[in-house]
């Protein structure tokens, strides 16, 4: 073996350890932040440029249009009540003369089971 090659081998292994090292330290200086960062350290718009600002006149027109879409959906009507079918209500009150015809029809049914 080439003691050129050992040696250079060697040193690539120490750089290695030596940047693991210098990771893991790094990691425990810094806790990892949540959330919104600081207000120091949030970007700002570059120089010259500036937040775009909305005119009073324009805040106003917004509102005026808001208050009345508002005003028209608080206006509408609740939803529309389901009308119950009438097959739902049951069947219609029968008549007289319907009743009586089907009671004759029943004793008459009766009796020919008596007979049987």
């Amino acid at each position: 073996m080439d003691i050129q090659s050992i040696v250079a081998q060697l040193r690539q292994e120490a750089s290695r350890l030596e940047h693991a090292i210098a990771a893991l330290m790094g990691l425990g200086s810094q806790p990892a932040r949540r959330g919104r960062p600081p207000k120091a350290i949030q970007i700002k718009p570059k120089s010259g440029q500036t937040r775009r600002r909305m005119s009073a006149a324009a805040r106003a027109r917004i509102s005026v249009a808001k208050k009345a879409w508002w005003a028209k959906q608080k206006g509408k009507p609740g939803p529309k009540k389901r009308t119950v079918s009438k097959k739902a209500k049951g069947r219609p009150p029968m008549s007289a003369a319907a009743r009586k015809k089907l009671s004759a029809l029943m004793k008459a049914r009766w009796a020919e089971r008596k007979k049987a």
